[in-house]
């Protein structure tokens, strides 16, 4: 769902669709300066060959958003120092950042976006989103734009990061960060209930039995949260249902394929800790931000989440690193797993893909630079030692691994056990908001009503899930 905040969601797919911005106003603000030549030609002397790294002396200008806004200072204050380091090997590519008031991925403008066409030659999606980019004939191919030249470290990139930006073998994006969702646990309460903060727990029994015990802590603290509002309760069953080792869609993705035991186990565990045990407290219906502020205030145990969560809680709600730990997900059969990336607007000149590409790699693709300048990162005062975004491999990996932890801004070794004990990540479902919609009211029956049928929640989504995938 993200990325960051509202990213998340949409990372995790858990944005609640509002209503739609009107399309001048988007014209506004992402109105792109491409040449709509479908992809073909030179504006300023460079190379005809796509797979050619760029040429210096090309001349072009780029519009690009989600550059940081003032609000951001030392991410904007990188942003121009990356652009400004570009442009001594690039010194003809005029980059042209646009920043957006609030949520950069807000899905009615995204929506309203890519319907108008106006989007900016190089815009940020989630990974969730390809699909519906190309449904509105909205990215270029860039496959044949990128290779171990124009992105030294293509190998070193996690494959299945990759993967998720391709469909029939072409690749429509490169990524900026990736994720897989783990236990995320207040290391005060753990201590508190008695309960040691080097182990979270690895099966949902043991999450059920440390709930209860923090619970028991009273003053209002609740063991386990979850969420059941505005997308993010399907999000977070899919997650849990993923740990398991089932799916939601069977393989084909045209039918559902969660109205079974493993569901069930997972419905009836969080009604179980709901109601029988009252670990998860009286309030429900949250949603993605909800929980972060519980577990920042010390009134909540353990959730499911990335490990961005980390560092937003302390940037934003006054939260300290050291009080939060990382374990894998319970189950650890299979993670639920997500992105962010940028694409390329179809229709876009091969000078501006390749200026693009070579701007991806130099800002999000190297090793000790660009977003990866850790050293540079703690001297901004900004969170180094999450353990992601990290989709490297091999020496990259190691490198860049040891980088975080000679800068790092907080205690690492409260993620070890996510870090030592990896899951691998498993992509969203087909048709992923609409199906976290549906799978919202079993979470929110599960966690409002008492009474609540079990089986007939499941059953009832099952045939919805099925309409919305018999619509694609």
């Amino acid at each position: 769902m993200r990325s960051a905040r509202i990213r998340r969601t949409r990372r995790a797919g858990a944005v609640t669709l509002v209503s739609a911005l009107t399309l001048t106003l988007l014209a506004a603000c992402g109105t792109s300066s491409s040449d709509n030549n479908n992809g073909g030609g030179s504006e300023g002397g460079g190379s005809s060959d796509p797979a050619a790294p760029l040429d210096p002396k090309t001349k072009v200008t780029l519009t690009i958003d989600c550059m940081p806004p003032t609000a951001k200072a030392a991410e904007l204050k990188q942003w121009k120092e990356d652009v400004a380091t570009f442009n001594k090997t690039y010194p003809n590519v005029t980059i042209e950042g646009r920043s957006t008031a609030g949520q950069c991925l807000e899905p009615p403008r995204f929506t309203a976006m890519l319907k108008a066409k106006s989007q900016p030659d190089v815009f940020y999606t989630y990974f969730t989103d390809l699909q519906q980019v190309l449904d509105n004939d909205g990215a270029a191919d860039i496959t044949a734009y990128v290779n171990d030249k124009t992105v030294p470290l293509l190998k070193d990139i996690d494959p299945n990061v990759l993967g998720s930006l391709k469909q029939d073998g072409k690749l429509y994006g490169l990524p900026t960060s990736n994720y897989t969702m783990g236990l995320l646990i207040n290391r005060k309460l753990f201590q508190q209930a008695g309960l040691d903060p080097d182990a979270p727990p690895r099966t949902w029994d043991e999450v059920r039995a440390a709930a209860k015990k923090i619970a028991g802590l009273g003053n209002g603290v609740s063991g386990f949260g979850e969420y059941s509002a505005g997308n993010t309760g399907g999000w977070h069953f899919t997650a849990q249902l993923y740990s398991l080792g089932g799916d939601i869609v069977d393989a084909g993705g045209t039918k559902a394929a969660f109205n079974n035991d493993l569901g069930k186990q997972v419905a009836k565990n969080l009604h179980a800790m709901r109601w029988e045990d009252d670990s998860m407290g009286k309030t429900q219906l949250l949603q993605w931000g909800d929980l972060q502020k519980q577990i920042a205030g010390d009134k909540l145990g353990m959730f499911l989440a990335a490990p961005d969560d980390i560092a937003y809680m302390v940037q934003q709600l006054g939260a300290k690193y050291e009080n939060f730990g990382m374990g894998p997900i319970p189950g650890e059969k299979a993670t639920l797993a997500g992105g962010n990336n940028y694409m390329v607007k179809k229709g876009i000149s091969a000078d501006k893909i390749k200026a693009a590409v070579a701007w991806l790699n130099f800002k999000n693709l190297t090793v000790g630079k660009g977003q990866f300048d850790w050293s540079r990162s703690k001297a901004d005062g900004l969170p180094v030692g999450v353990p992601q975004p990290n989709f490297w491999l091999n020496d990259s990996k190691t490198k860049d691994d040891a980088a975080r932890v000679e800068h790092a801004t907080m205690p690492v070794a409260n993620f070890k056990t996510f870090m030592d004990n990896p899951v691998a990540g498993k992509a969203e479902p087909p048709k992923a908001q609409e199906i976290y919609k549906v799978l919202d009211t079993v979470m929110s029956g599960i966690l409002t009503n008492k009474d609540a049928d079990v089986d007939k929640l499941l059953a009832t989504a099952e045939t919805q899930v099925n309409q919305v995938l018999a619509n694609q």
